[in-house]
Parts: structure tokens; C-alpha cells; sequence
């Protein structure tokens, strides 16, 4: 475990406040959001300060780390109970993913690029969070063999609803995924039957665009 850890505990929870004022309010995620070292999730060196603003930053690939507000937004809307089996798609640092995990949930989080995915699966052992199955592979395609899930968050920008994902879902699932090209919308769709969802608009967003295949 890499040495932190309480250090900079006081700058997380400045950043927990003031999510919380942008309108988070469930406080296991603000929680969350105090116990993960962002700082950590940076693969280049960056000032500490930096890494606890609320901002998004590049983290190489064409990748970012995203905006804290946004991750914690995208959880709070997953709804995730301990022990949930979660989906994620787009692993970049394991920010995310590890804000999940430190929830409760077990993540299956796949990334496309190899290089994120293998500096991301290092960093994830080396900080013990064992709840998270890093997967190389394509996002569009899932992970079929793992299926199904109790929730799928989709952390880039897809064109349409990506249908192949919902099937992946148990009945009763929820999936966050934002929608898009040009500026996004989030959606929370909720899986009510095996060939129903509903589909609930949930406030604009950018995010870099989901790509297909592997790189």
C-alpha cells in the first residue's frame, strides 16, 4: 500500500464539501469521495493540490481522469448496495472503479486501451482493492462471461444507447450511461423486463467519446 494516507485526508474532504454543495447528497458516496487518494489515480506527476481540484485532467491515451463531481454523480445514481456486481466500462486511472468498490460493489471494469489497462491493474493491486477485476477488451461488447450484472456504468461518451450492455443486465438493473457526440445527456435506464427498459434524462454532461475495438 502506497504511503498516503491521512496526509491528505483534509483536501479530500474540502473536495467531499464542495461536491456536496454542487448537489451530491448521499453521504456513502461523499464518503467515498473522502476515502479514495485521488492523487494516486494520476499517472504523471501533478501537485497534489491539483489532483483535489474539481476538475477533470488528461491522464495520456486521449484519456482523462474525470471530474470528481461527475464520478460521484454517476454513483449516486447507480444506487449501489453492498455486494452489487457492477460493470463498468472504461477503466482509465481506476478512479471510478475504486470510488465503487469502496462502496461495496464487486467491478468488472473493462478498458480498451492497453496501456491504461495495465498501469491501472498495477496501481489497483498495489492499493488492495481486490473487490476490482480489471478486463482488457472491448467496452461495446461487454463482459458476456460475467453476466449478468446488477449495474453497468459507462464512463465515455456513447452514440446511442448501447443495447449489447442492457442485455448484460439482470432484470431489475440499472445502467448510467451518458449519450451523445456532441455534449452529452445522462441516462439512467432501468432493465424491467428481458426485452424492456425505461430511459430517464438526467442533466447534460461531456465526456470523451466510447471507441470501439482495442488498442
Amino acid at each position: 500500500m502506497r504511503e498516503d494516507t491521512y496526509r491528505h485526508k483534509g483536501m479530500r474532504v474540502r473536495l467531499a464539501e464542495r461536491i456536496e454543495e454542487a448537489g451530491i447528497k448521499d453521504e456513502r458516496v461523499l464518503h467515498a469521495i473522502m476515502t479514495v487518494p485521488r492523487h494516486f489515480f494520476f499517472f504523471d506527476e501533478v501537485f497534489v493540490k491539483t489532483a483535489y481540484q474539481n476538475r477533470a485532467f488528461p491522464i495520456g491515451e486521449g484519456q482523462t481522469i474525470s471530474q470528481p463531481y461527475t464520478v460521484a454523480y454517476q454513483t449516486e445514481m447507480l444506487q449501489i448496495e453492498v455486494g452489487d456486481k457492477v460493470l463498468e466500462i472504461g477503466t482509465g486511472s481506476g478512479y471510478q472503479a475504486a470510488v465503487l468498490a469502496t462502496l461495496g460493489a464487486k467491478i468488472y471494469s473493462i478498458e480498451r486501451n492497453q496501456k491504461l489497462h495495465l498501469k491501472a491493474k498495477k496501481l489497483l493491486q498495489e492499493l488492495h482493492y481486490d473487490e476490482i477485476i480489471p478486463i482488457f477488451g472491448d467496452g461495446y461488447e461487454g463482459a458476456p462471461a460475467f453476466a449478468p450484472f446488477d449495474k453497468v456504468i459507462v464512463t465515455a461518451a456513447a452514440p446511442e444507447i448501447p443495447t449489447k450492455l442492457i442485455e448484460q443486465l439482470r432484470v431489475g438493473g440499472l445502467m448510467v450511461v451518458p449519450v451523445g457526440e456532441k455534449g452529452q445527456i445522462m441516462l439512467k435506464i432501468t432493465k424491467i423486463s428481458d426485452t424492456e427498459y425505461t430511459v430517464e434524462e438526467k442533466g447534460k454532461f461531456r465526456f470523451v467519446p466510447m471507441l470501439k475495438g482495442t488498442k
